[in-house]
């Protein structure tokens, strides 16, 4: 299976701190909007004017990277006013609270943006994360190879040495697997969030599909082709095993609305049979990485993959994800 190829490049960004560090119970929001602000600090050379009005709009890295303005004459998204932005975040959990690490893919060309986004990142933790007194120092970055190794490619003493983008290689088939989603999934049907009680393979597979063609399409030169209605007719005759799905609230404020804003969404895991995957095993092992539903680049919609035997027991409960709160038991 050649498709799906969309070359991705994942780093891990490791601060310190000299004073513990107190984020929010989920801090993606947090670093998404200090990443945001500091790159537009260091890039926008007409201060004042709003992106969209700006001639530079379509040619700055800000631009590009945050509000992702699809291209004149395109033939998909035509109606809408940004296409999916080509980074996700992922915020690890640290059990030392004076050493933070991030992490951050990059997606097709995004990759070309990465010197920016380091110093937009350093200066960021300089300037404190959520508050102004989660003051970081960006220590070192490490870098994915693709073959469960990560390589130091700068820190003070050493230059910016990135390694090239590469598509993840594709495992063999397990018998079964379970997806375990461990950051909320945010997915929407006929104008409102699919909860438990909707949520089945085909409303998780035809998302993460439509968001793996739109990155292929916005961000490499080889957009997906293949039969998507024929994919989808065979995601409705893949069934659930043992699923344990909740609903997980949590809230964020937005510094650009100046509101609160609700960000629920479903935590939990469900089995699946390998002999009902080969059509779809590419994408769902791709989408680790993607991540899938509303706000990935914030770290949303993070899932992973666990191979599991045929003859396995793999009924009962699961421990809640690392980097999130429990949530309470009538959640």
């Amino acid at each position: 299976m050649t498709w799906p190829g969309l070359p991705l490049a994942h780093y891990r960004f490791e601060f310190s701190s000299e004073q513990p560090v107190r984020l929010p119970d989920y801090p993606g929001s947090a670093w998404r909007g200090a990443l945001g602000r500091a790159l537009k600090r260091a890039v926008c050379v007409v201060r004042g004017t709003p992106c969209k009005e700006c001639l530079l709009y379509r040619a700055c890295v800000y631009s590009y990277v945050f509000e992702t303005p699809p291209p004149p004459g395109t033939r998909k998204m035509r109606k809408y006013d940004a296409a999916p932005h080509p980074f996700v975040l992922e915020v690890e959990p640290s059990h030392a609270p004076q050493a933070i690490q991030i992490g951050v893919t990059l997606i097709g060309r995004a990759e070309r943006n990465l010197p920016y986004l380091v110093h937009a990142l350093q200066q960021a933790g300089r300037q404190g994360i959520g508050k102004r007194d989660n003051r970081l120092e960006l220590q070192t970055i490490r870098q994915h190879d693709g073959n469960g190794n990560t390589l130091p490619i700068w820190s003070a003493e050493q230059p910016l040495t990135p390694l090239p983008a590469a598509i993840p290689a594709t495992p063999p088939l397990p018998e079964r697997c379970r997806i375990l989603l461990q950051t909320p999934l945010r997915l929407r049907r006929e104008e409102h969030h699919v909860g438990p009680g909707e949520f089945g393979f085909a409303i998780f597979f035809g998302n993460l599909l439509r968001r793996l063609s739109m990155l292929s399409y916005f961000h490499t030169d080889t957009p997906l082709e293949t039969d998507f209605a024929d994919l989808m007719t065979q995601a409705r005759q893949v069934p659930l095993k043992d699923t344990e799905l909740r609903w997980y609230d949590w809230t964020r404020y937005s510094s650009r609305q100046n509101t609160a804003m609700q960000m629920g969404g479903l935590l939990g895991s469900f089995i699946l049979d390998g002999s009902r995957l080969a059509p779809f095993w590419p994408y769902l092992w791709l989408g680790q990485w993607t991540h899938t539903g509303k706000a990935t680049s914030m770290g949303l919609g993070r899932y992973r993959i666990e191979a599991l035997p045929a003859n396995s027991d793999a009924a009962g409960p699961r421990q809640p994800p690392a980097n999130l709160p429990q949530p309470p038991a009538n959640a």
